[in-house]
């Protein structure tokens, strides 16, 4: 497993490439009855988390000459193009149609070369792997990759500094690449919560049918946080530190989304406000007292549905 080390030297590889991006306290206009303080990662490169780990696997690993190749369900490729971009390094992008439009333009606006299919992600996988063994190229995994996991946790390396006094987090969780940096800086001193949505919960099931149990994701999020199962790196991070677990339903996902734009004028995708919506379904419910935090990983969205 990686371990605080690797996220401080990812950290220090990275940081001229990422932004450090702000966080928000809020008192009210989310309609909680506490406190939250936002991680605003939506406004890293790329409106996501993932140039991080993009950054990081391209500065700490040798290049070949063929480039890189990625599947995404669309931050992740975006990040990986824009990074190989920065660098100067062929990119091929496999993304599946569920994407959308506007991830998809995205992407396509790195100047990568880009691939669309039809299926989920899985399919985008395969495809990226049978290129990578055809031309040679660099595989960069979306969330199950040591390299990926410690270039996302220099979020939580920032977040500490900048909320020192964190008692919870929550964190949405597609393949867990994010959440497991996260874990494996905090390394059990803060409680860390996983929110999934109902239909795409990979880490709920993995932690009730083991690590290799698989599931179809859809849903509102299934763009973002549709892989169909959880990183095993994530796992074992998980079972280490104890992550907690909670799932909701597409509903509350779209009524966070919809109170973090009326309340804080923050426009978020579906899988930004997941970790949100647990706070404001009271699927999860913190202790009085207790200083919660939420990462709002993701804005990439059409302005227009919100």
């Amino acid at each position: 497993m990686i371990n605080r080390n690797d996220i401080t030297a990812a950290h220090q590889r990275i940081k001229a490439h990422v932004r450090h991006t702000p966080v928000l306290g809020l008192d009210d206009g989310l309609g909680l009855s506490h406190p939250v303080t936002l991680k605003l990662e939506l406004l890293q490169h790329t409106g996501s988390f993932k140039p991080r780990g993009a950054f990081n696997n391209l500065l700490s690993r040798k290049v070949p000459p063929a480039g890189v190749v990625a599947a995404s369900g669309g931050n992740h490729g975006a990040a990986v193009g824009y990074a190989a971009a920065t660098l100067g390094i062929p990119a091929r992008i496999f993304v599946p149609a569920i994407a959308g439009a506007t991830k998809i333009a995205l992407v396509r606006s790195t100047g990568a070369d880009l691939e669309v299919i039809e299926g989920l992600y899985a399919e985008a996988y395969a495809r990226s792997e049978a290129w990578r063994q055809a031309r040679g190229a660099m595989s960069i995994h979306a969330y199950d990759a040591p390299e990926t996991l410690a270039g996302q946790g220099t979020l939580a390396l920032e977040l500490e500094e900048q909320a020192p006094d964190l008692a919870i987090l929550l964190v949405a969780v597609g393949g867990g690449g994010l959440i497991g940096g996260i874990a494996a800086w905090y390394g059990g001193r803060i409680r860390i919560v996983a929110v999934e949505p109902e239909q795409a919960a990979t880490l709920a099931t993995a932690l009730l049918n083991g690590p290799e149990a698989e599931i179809r994701p859809a849903g509102v999020a299934a763009n973002s946080l549709g892989a169909s199962k959880i990183g095993r790196l994530c796992y074992d991070i998980a079972r280490a530190t104890g992550i907690e677990s909670v799932t909701v339903p597409d509903a509350a996902i779209t009524e966070a989304q919809r109170g973090l734009w009326s309340g804080a004028r923050i426009l978020a995708e579906p899988g930004g406000a997941t970790a949100l919506a647990a706070l404001t379904s009271g699927a999860f419910t913190p202790p009085p007292g207790a200083r919660v935090g939420v990462v709002v990983c993701g804005g990439n969205i059409d302005p227009a549905p919100v």
